[in-house]
């Protein structure tokens, strides 16, 4: 019998909350735009979820596809592919749960933070759900470089929205947010929101 990290590997507990309230379930298609190494996908490929991901990092993706050949989930291997969020190669409304965590803060600026979230909303089907967790200045302070961009407690410069921001562009694509806001506040260093959407039926 696996052990709890064997199972989930290195998941963000905020994801795994969802998956623990039945938001995410087995069997689902799931794409993770911005995978990196995969630290998100072990329980869903495990589970026999419809696993697509996208990463600019082809040694990521390459990781993320022998993760998937280690588990034995039978999964085609153009499943996992290099390329950009801002113009990801998924068909309209492909996905029961498209998965970005930890990328959209690296936006250069408001077009191209724009650019990646219309992307990642198109690939969404009708009552599926995104699952953002981004850099914000909600709850901190931090010097500002230029509109929108913020140097954070180690000296990246990253794309930081608020609490504003996040709920126009929830009602900007007429979204059911799932779940208030919620910010992680690291000591002097960041701050990291979930914000999770709900796609309306027509």
């Amino acid at each position: 019998m696996l052990n709890v990290q064997e199972q989930f590997g290195q998941i963000d507990i905020y994801l795994f909350d969802q998956i623990l309230r039945g938001n995410i379930l087995p069997g689902m298609r799931i794409l993770d735009a911005g995978c990196g190494y995969g630290r998100n996908l072990v329980h869903l490929l495990r589970e026999g979820c419809e696993v697509f991901a996208l990463d600019a990092d082809p040694a990521a993706v390459e990781h993320v596809r022998q993760l998937s050949a280690s588990l034995e989930t039978g999964l085609p291997s153009e499943n996992f592919q290099t390329g950009r969020i801002d113009r990801m190669p998924f068909p309209d409304a492909f996905t029961d749960v498209v998965l970005c965590n930890a990328v959209l803060h690296f936006a250069k600026d408001e077009e191209h933070f724009e650019a990646m979230l219309t992307e990642l909303w198109r690939t969404v089907k009708p009552g599926g759900l995104l699952f953002c967790r981004l850099g914000s200045r909600i709850g901190m302070n931090f010097e500002k470089i230029r509109e929108n961009i913020y140097r954070t407690g180690d000296g990246s410069e990253w794309f930081l929205v608020d609490e504003a921001m996040l709920l126009a562009q929830t009602a900007k694509r007429n979204a059911v947010l799932v779940d208030p806001l919620k910010t992680t506040i690291v000591q002097d260093y960041r701050c990291m929101t979930t914000w999770v959407l709900r796609k309306r039926y027509a």
